[in-house]
């Protein structure tokens, strides 16, 4: 991958690094995650700082509002249809330092999803329905993420299917490698 300095922005979120092309998609992925969380002023915009990567994971940390947040990220390995643009697409993990969320999973389209929808994430024959906000999707029931969380750590791959606000079906296989590592550490860093 080619390093490329600049500064990226998104959602009022900007960082100034030597990233590549992926790294710069997470900080993207970083600044929606706190703009729509936290629904802060994109002018008072915190910057998300990169903690560890393990395998297809990488760990961010972003304080905000007095509290901080902590999450693991990863994209799709493969997206399908391949006629479309899916945009930037991400996984996320995330959790409150202030206790607000645990082990939050998420999943975020480049595009809207259709409202009233219900994504779906598979991991082996385990599967889990999910509610739309927007480009996001999230499971409904705490005790439902939990078990989502502990198949991820079992599995080696999560498949999470959507539909966008147009009426595609859109698919997505994500890689689990690295991913009770990264849970772990972003944990261990909102402490």
């Amino acid at each position: 991958m080619s390093k490329i300095s600049s500064t990226i922005g998104f959602h009022g979120f900007a960082a100034r690094a030597d990233r590549s092309s992926k790294t710069r998609r997470w900080f993207a992925a970083a600044g929606a995650l706190a703009a729509a969380a936290l629904c802060a002023d994109a002018a008072a915009a915190a910057t998300p700082k990169a903690i560890a990567t393990y395998r297809d994971w990488n760990v961010f940390q972003l304080e905000e509002g007095g509290d901080t947040i902590c999450f693991a990220v990863t994209e799709p390995q493969d997206s399908s249809p391949k006629s479309v643009r899916h945009g930037d697409v991400f996984f996320l993990v995330s959790t409150w330092k202030s206790g607000a969320a645990s082990n939050q999973p998420s999943f975020m389209a480049g595009y809207d999803l259709k409202e009233r929808s219900k994504p779906a994430a598979r991991v082996g024959s385990d599967k889990f329905e999910m509610y739309t906000s927007k480009n996001e999707a999230f499971v409904e029931e705490p005790a439902d993420e939990a078990r989502l969380i502990n198949s991820m750590r079992r599995g080696s791959t999560m498949r999470v299917s959507a539909t966008s606000s147009r009426g595609t079906a859109t698919s997505y296989e994500i890689s689990l490698l690295g991913v009770s590592a990264a849970l772990d550490r972003a944990a261990e860093a909102c402490k």
